[in-house]
């Protein structure tokens, strides 16, 4: 049985520019359809085409059925399915969970209002649906206080609360440590094996072989090859898929290493023990990084990668320890994070260039490298023109590096910065980051959970693990 199906399906500005060319599929129950592809190629535009919520300024033709019942891509009934008929897992999990509410309420509100419970029937499945994902103890937290990966098992818990079989997947396993992504795979699998249907859209080369079924290979809004999981990923056909697949980290080449070069102590870390809510994360850590260094973390999720970053950054006092700056006369903002999650660092309604120039007249900066950077980190400059909101997360956190750029950091602590980003991006963002950060002397703290993109990146690599 057909549970979608989309003809000719385009995605067109107001001005009649096309950024996303007519595709067309068909989604059986029990089927799963995986759309591979670049940073910025239009598969969110896709999957917001059919749920009938793109961003204002775009309009979507082409013909949708949903379960047999024929529905314009222009229609208001799309959104009468949500829930019901079309589930959507969102890119930012944390973006579509209220900040106020705790996540046992609302899923509470998906299985009252949407799914028709009664209040005792929602609270009762409320708490034993969380309990079946894994987030027991995590049903009165606010979506602060969740994991990347407990964030997602949330989002999918509220998503797929009422019933609706079709599920379309943006993105849903970046970011994540391996065994989250490991149980969210799981979840997708579950979700079209039991009758439903799966359509997810990813950059991650291991997902899409992971979920397997039929793929389609995006770049730049057109559909460049497609064909069954197994075959594609083996032997693909395009060379642009040939060179998506080579430039997955396992596969690439050491980047230039610092060696026998004369080392500059940047900063000693000293015995660091530090906490967040009175839980110890890791005790008696000691380092030093030099100028120009590139130094790799690893852990598992929740070990506390992040907070040592907001302790260097000095927005965090640690437990107990001392880190200690060697002859430098650093500024507060040459310290930098990069956020695992841009919107985080963006206002959301004001365009990426007023953002820009904000920081630059502020902080005294040269603009004129902003021309270079676009080209560098591959962004338009037709991009700065749009709000936080308007760019996927992908094209977000390369606008986040060049920020942080312009500020001409003594040390950049980088956190899982290519997690949104397809293999190729992400292999030239992470040579671009190197590459500038040894021109300027500025040190480079990489975290990832990918251990390839550790190992051919990093001088040196610290495990947080050894430290609990």
């Amino acid at each position: 049985m057909s549970l979608l199906k989309i003809e000719h399906l385009t995605v067109r500005t107001t001005e009649q520019l096309e950024l996303v060319e007519p595709m067309s599929l068909v989604l059986n129950a029990g089927e799963n359809i995986t759309i591979l592809g670049e940073t910025g190629s239009g598969k969110s535009l896709l999957i917001q085409a059919i749920m009938g919520a793109l961003p204002d300024g775009l309009i979507a033709s082409g013909q949708i059925w949903v379960e047999n019942c024929k529905i314009s891509s222009q229609s208001h009934r799309l959104q009468q399915l949500w829930g019901k008929r079309l589930v959507m897992l969102p890119q930012e999990p944390r973006r579509s969970l209220d900040p106020i509410m705790p996540i046992r309420q609302q899923l509470w509100e998906s299985y009252h209002f949407v799914a028709g419970y009664t209040d005792k029937q929602a609270q009762h499945q409320s708490e034993q649906y969380l309990g079946d994902l894994g987030l027991k103890n995590a049903v009165n937290a606010y979506p602060h206080q969740l994991s990347g990966g407990m964030a997602q098992r949330a989002s999918f818990a509220i998503a797929t609360a009422s019933g609706g079989k079709i599920l379309l997947a943006d993105e849903p396993t970046k970011g994540l440590d391996p065994a989250s992504k490991q149980n969210v795979i799981q979840l997708l699998q579950k979700a079209h094996q039991n009758g439903g249907a799966l359509l997810t859209i990813t950059h991650d080369i291991d997902v899409a072989s992971q979920l397997g079924g039929y793929i389609f290979v995006m770049r730049k809004g057109k559909l460049v090859e497609q064909g069954q999981a197994e075959q594609l990923l083996t032997t693909p056909k395009h060379e642009y898929t040939r060179a998506l697949i080579s430039a997955d980290p396992k596969h690439w080449q050491s980047f230039n290493l610092q060696k026998n070069e004369q080392k500059r102590p940047l900063v000693s870390v000293n015995n660091l023990t530090v906490a967040r809510e009175k839980r110890e994360l890791f005790r008696d850590l000691s380092f030093t990084l030099n100028q120009g260094e590139i130094l790799g973390i690893v852990g598992q999720s929740g070990i506390g990668k992040s907070t040592l970053a907001d302790v260097l950054c000095g927005l965090l006092k640690a437990k107990s320890g001392k880190v200690e700056w060697h002859h430098s006369q650093h500024k507060k903002h040459q310290v930098l994070k990069l956020y695992q999650d841009p919107p985080e660092a963006f206002a959301p309604n004001v365009t990426l260039q007023t953002l820009l120039d904000d920081v630059i007249r502020y902080h005294h900066l040269d603009g004129s490298q902003i021309p270079h950077l676009l080209q560098q980190l591959s962004l338009s400059p037709e991009i700065l023109q749009r709000t936080a909101e308007n760019v996927s997360g992908g094209e977000l956190q390369r606008v986040a590096i060049l920020r942080a750029l312009l500020l001409e950091p003594v040390l950049l602590f980088a956190d899982e910065v290519t997690s949104r980003l397809d293999p190729i991006t992400q292999q030239e963002t992470i040579q671009l980051l190197i590459e500038q950060c040894r021109a300027r002397q500025c040190a480079l703290i990489l975290v990832s959970h990918d251990p390839y993109l550790i190992e051919k990146s990093c001088d040196k690599v610290i495990n947080l693990e050894d430290y609990c």
